[in-house]
């Protein structure tokens, strides 16, 4: 694993340091170090690790990716079904030679080695499960220290689970560039605003769920943010009124938002400084990550012109070697060097929008909607804390956009959300029906979820706001 070398020397140059904070508890770096050296020994070729954040957890995937092992991070909150089929799974298709990890210690294996066994987010069909090598990490965390500019004073917090990939690489991230990383055993607002108040955060990296939360909740609690210098955020395209609460709680904050997918590591990303206005509205999501080119293609794999939308495929070396299982041919796709993984935008210049997964395009009356676009717009109504976009099926169009509003405040009107779509979306993507929600339909791990909003409404059992 590429910070291996790194964490041995941070714990050479400063091992009374605090590398690693869970839920309050602290490991240095000399005692993150010994605690990985202490488990590295009983470490096999092939480690499913499969925990609640702790410093444990910090402690055995460093040990777990050392020499030329391999390390596949479980969610926990998966069923127990789910967790054993993939154990069976990442036993047939990794051979276990724990002769190549014998003796090897606490040190980086060769950088062409794979390490990750990367899993997408599910919680009821098997994941499809991707390998990354070490040399691909290394230019990521290259890339990311470059762009988010990560400096060694900074104190990292990453409120949510270990298990997602996006805190899973901060915590990484942190390790190699010799920064302070956070995290909480649970993601837990009020703790999140204890550590930001207490523990001196500098640098936020979250999903945009919890940078709303955190920033509405801490704007009305009185919770100082004034130290935090950076907001890393990913998932989906920060909404305006989002981005509004983030930039009035954390004013001293430059607020990144980027787009990116695990198989891919980095595509593009934009960075607003404090009091800069915002440059890029509705799809825009920033320019290209150091290290990686862009185009659009076709299905055919040939260019498309400026704002055509097609394919987002990218040229890096931070692109993951392929997939274990669960390759249909149409996932990470390979054309003449250029890789894609099916999500849908285009070029504007030299701006990247992404319009979402083709997969989640709405196809009505012959017009092809994304529910992203429906969401940003919705977003930036007053009246509205966030929505969220869906296409059930409809007998005369094929399918007809819908969509639930979690209300702010005061509420918002039938009249108020049809008046905020004029002008910003054609007449075809407007949705046809409202559902008032009390809380968005969101996966275990923070991040939006429109099939549970179509079984919500197939069910006629949308959860309602409160009277």
């Amino acid at each position: 694993m590429p910070f291996i070398n790194r964490l041995l020397q941070w714990a050479d140059d400063r091992p009374d340091g605090t590398a690693v904070v869970v839920a309050g508890q602290r490991l240095s770096w000399e005692e993150l170090r010994e605690a990985a050296a202490g488990l590295v020994d009983g470490s096999p070729a092939v480690t499913v690790l499969c925990e609640e954040n702790s410093l444990h957890f910090a402690a055995a995937f460093t040990a777990a990716v050392a020499g030329e092992r391999q390390c596949a991070v479980l969610d926990p909150a998966w069923p127990p079904h789910l967790q054993d089929e993939i154990r069976k799974r990442i036993g047939d298709a990794v051979p276990a030679a724990d002769a190549l990890v014998a003796g090897s210690g606490l040190v980086d294996g060769p950088a062409g080695s794979p390490f990750l066994i990367g899993l997408t987010s599910g919680t009821t069909s098997v994941p499809k499960a991707f390998s990354r090598s070490r040399r691909s990490w290394r230019l990521s965390f290259d890339a990311s220290v470059e762009f988010f500019g990560l400096e060694p004073g900074d104190r990292t917090l990453a409120p949510g689970p270990l298990a997602a990939s996006l805190n899973l690489y901060a915590l990484s991230e942190c390790l190699y560039a010799g920064s302070e990383f956070h995290t909480l055993a649970r993601f837990d607002v009020g703790e999140a605003h204890a550590a930001v108040s207490h523990d001196g955060i500098t640098r936020l990296v979250l999903v945009p769920t919890m940078l709303r939360l955190l920033s509405e909740r801490g704007l009305s609690g009185g919770v100082d943010a004034a130290g935090i210098r950076s907001v890393i955020c990913a998932g989906s395209k920060l909404d305006a009124r989002t981005l509004e609460a983030a930039r009035r709680w954390a004013p001293n904050a430059t607020i990144f938002e980027y787009y990116g997918a695990s198989e891919l590591s980095f595509v593009s990303g934009a960075g607003l400084l404090p009091g800069q206005p915002p440059e890029q509205l509705g799809t825009g999501i920033g320019t290209a990550f150091p290290g990686v080119a862009i185009r659009i293609l076709d299905d055919a794999g040939d260019p498309l012109p400026d704002r055509s939308v097609g394919n987002i495929c990218v040229r890096s070396g931070m692109v993951s070697d392929g997939y274990l299982w669960g390759d249909d041919g149409h996932a990470l796709q390979n054309v003449n060097g250029w890789h894609t993984v099916g999500d849908q935008g285009y070029l504007e210049g030299a701006t990247l929008h992404m319009l979402g997964r083709r997969a989640e395009m709405i196809i009505t009356a012959g017009t092809n909607v994304y529910p992203h676009e429906v969401e940003l717009a919705l977003a930036s109504i007053p009246g509205v804390a966030a929505a969220v976009a869906a296409g059930p099926a409809d007998d005369l169009r094929g399918q007809k956009v819908v969509a639930g509003i979690v209300p702010s405040h005061g509420g918002v009107t039938a009249t108020q959300l049809k008046a905020g779509v004029e002008g910003v979306l054609a007449r075809s993507k407007r949705p046809l029906q409202y559902f008032l929600l009390a809380e968005l339909p969101l996966t275990d791990r923070g991040k939006l979820s429109r099939e549970l909003m179509l079984d919500w409404i197939a069910g006629n059992d949308p959860p309602g706001p409160a009277p």
